[in-house]
């Protein structure tokens, strides 16, 4: 059990660090290669961010826990909604003004409709997996043709002033984009073990620990990366985050994982609670960050209410566990 622990702790560290160098290190290399800032921000960082859940979750699969693939996809999008979102609000109000950004949250609840029809049934098989990586292949064009038809958004000036900090050299950038992918890998299959023994040790499913232990600990650079920005004044690199790792969770994380191993009864929690829930947080935001008839963004309050948000799912996951 401490073994276990260990390497959870272990994994959680190595994990976020090496995510880190890995995403900086594709990003400078793309910029080496002459790549346009948006397509770096929307494509290599704002994908990339979501290297630990598709890695963990193909690791689950793999080890055929397909319930600990799932359960990391869906609760690291709530991880991502409500706790992300909601502290970094609470820490500066955000502001929405990347017109790209706005085009992606209606995209994000329309993914988010579609998975909720494929497991409908209680399943989801290879070939609806399948169907959610040609989903996610489509997503990659349409960002790319919206990063090259997007000069002047707000996105691109943010992601310019980011790359500036950025002073690696090509090698340097390309060592930390093999190295940092290396350590991930490794990284996620330790935490992999050390969360399956954790919740064989408790009794507690592979769902469970997937949707909290392991969803906040592959979220980890999402919140530094949002958190990080929103201080610098870089909101839409903020909140474009969080929505274009949302996108990735469902249509690449779960469609890997269940082309590798499908996803056969499923519990029915999964789409009455988990689901629901994510779906919730994405009308919310989705209100929040259009506006209406007001600027889009979402203020201190607004944070709050996400956050509490998360907070409830978790004590309503605490006590189905306890009950």
């Amino acid at each position: 059990m401490t073994l276990a622990i260990l390497a959870l702790l272990v994994g959680f560290v190595l994990l976020v660090w090496s995510a880190d160098r890995f995403v900086e290190g594709a990003a400078v290399t793309a910029k080496y290669a002459g790549m346009p800032s948006l397509l770096i921000g929307m494509v290599i960082v704002g994908f990339g961010t979501s290297a630990p859940e598709m890695v963990v979750s193909a690791m689950a699969a793999m080890d055929d826990n397909p319930d600990l693939a799932l359960g990391n996809a869906l609760g690291s999008n709530i991880v991502n909604t409500g706790l992300i979102l909601g502290v970094t609000a609470l820490i500066a109000p955000i502001m929405v003004q990347s017109n790209i950004v706005r085009k992606e949250l209606p995209l994000l609840l329309l993914i988010g409709l579609v998975f909720g029809y494929l497991i409908w049934d209680g399943s989801l098989t290879r070939f609806e997996s399948a169907l959610l990586l040609v989903g996610f292949f489509a997503l990659v064009g349409w960002s790319i043709y919206s990063a090259m038809k997007g000069k002047g958004d707000a996105l691109e000036g943010e992601m310019e002033q980011e790359l500036v900090t950025h002073t690696m050299s090509k090698s340097r950038a390309i060592f930390w984009l093999v190295f940092g992918l290396v350590v991930l890998i490794i990284s996620s299959r330790v935490l992999v073990w050390g969360a399956v023994n954790i919740a064989q040790a408790f009794g507690v499913s592979d769902l469970i620990i997937g949707l909290t232990i392991v969803a906040l600990g592959t979220s980890l650079p999402e919140l530094a990366a949002s958190i990080i920005a929103v201080r610098k004044g870089e909101h839409d690199i903020a909140i474009g985050n969080v929505v274009g790792s949302n996108m990735f969770n469902i249509l690449a994380v779960i469609g890997i994982a269940g082309s590798i191993s499908p996803m056969t009864n499923l519990s029915a929690e999964v789409l009455s609670r988990d689901w629901l829930v994510m779906m919730g947080m994405t009308v919310m935001l989705l209100v929040m960050a259009y506006g209406f008839r007001r600027a889009g963004r979402i203020n201190r309050f607004e944070g709050a209410g996400l956050l509490l948000a998360f907070v409830a799912y978790n004590i309503w996951l605490v006590s189905s566990v306890i009950g």
